[in-house]
């Protein structure tokens, strides 16, 4: 079966969940990878560690912006001109908007929220996460050409693939396709962002203060972990926005999520259940996020992270 994988990049670097789509791609069939926008041959290249024979790139810098119209311009017609049989993309919100568009364009089958491979046996049926992960639904793509928007952690990251060959992919764009401007945009910052992490130290009401949120940042640094917190913790502004974990705030599909000090919400869970472990830290035995973990340990957060904190550091070094 052929593949093409739209890999999306972030200050030059092929981001995470990409190279997750790459592994997927490569379980079911010999991947194409396509990137837009300025990144390095060499950074280009190393998609084939994760899978990919091939890279196509195009590479004007006016795609550069991240545009969702000429976007769904150059994703089309490379899903057209390699003659793949399937699309596949890590589940973003750019990515979400350029494959619905280049879904409709097209007129293939998408499926998003994909959470594992895809069985053949009685047509092509794909596993769905629905209801913010509550429950499953197997589909059956019909047309020829499909796309799929996988979750994070729906395969094992490959690793020991071959350098992948890098050709240029041109393609015409119309200036009409460029109407929209970017007037301006805020990043968040940190040593590890959030939508990337592989493991997330969270952090609830339970914390007491802003003041507090060194035992959080330093068992985050400790782990080379990104740093969370629940909605109440954003809304009093102990933490910036960027860092509210739930259902309207970032979802997460970390390997590690340990939550501190935080009860629980529907809404909070929602934003975490694709985790692939959960570990709750709170003095409340009767916390309704212990239902949701894989591990739990009841005990003050000021007593049990500092511990932590220097068992893990003896563990890893």
């Amino acid at each position: 079966m052929s593949v093409l994988v739209f890999i999306e990049t972030e200050d030059g670097k092929i981001k995470k969940s990409s190279r997750e789509a790459i592994s997927y791609g490569a379980a079911i069939g010999e991947v194409t990878a396509i990137a837009l926008g300025s990144v390095s041959n060499e950074e280009l290249a190393s998609a084939g560690v994760n899978g990919a024979t091939k890279v196509l790139h195009a590479a004007d810098e006016k795609l550069n912006a991240g545009l969702i119209q000429p976007y769904t311009e150059v994703i089309a017609k490379a899903f057209e001109s390699t003659g793949a049989e399937v699309l596949v993309t890590a589940k973003s919100s750019l990515a979400d908007a350029v494959v619905g568009r280049v879904s409709v364009k097209l007129g293939v089958a998408l499926a998003s929220n994909v959470s594992e491979l895809p069985t053949t046996d009685s047509g092509f049926v794909v596993k769905q996460s629905i209801y913010t992960g509550k429950a499953f639904v197997n589909t059956t793509l019909t047309t020829d050409k499909k796309i799929l928007a996988i979750k994070k952690n729906a395969i094992e990251l490959k690793t020991d693939g071959a350098a992948a060959s890098v050709e240029a992919f041109d393609v015409a764009l119309d200036d009409a396709l460029f109407g929209a401007k970017i007037t301006s945009s805020e990043k968040a910052e940190g040593d590890v962002l959030l939508p990337e992490a592989d493991i997330v130290v969270s952090g609830g009401r339970g914390l007491k203060g802003p003041e507090n949120w060194g035992i959080i940042e330093d068992l985050a640094k400790t782990l080379g972990a990104a740093t969370g917190c629940s909605k109440p913790v954003s809304d009093m502004d102990w933490r910036p926005h960027h860092e509210h974990v739930g259902q309207t705030g970032v979802k997460v599909s970390p390997s590690l999520y340990i939550a501190v000090g935080i009860s629980g919400a529907i809404q909070h869970l929602a934003g975490v259940n694709s985790s692939k472990y959960i570990v709750v830290i709170n003095k409340d035995e009767e916390a309704p996020f212990f239902k949701a973990a894989d591990y739990g340990i009841v005990g003050d957060a000021f007593e049990v992270l500092p511990k932590l904190n220097e068992a893990l550091k003896k563990a890893l070094a």
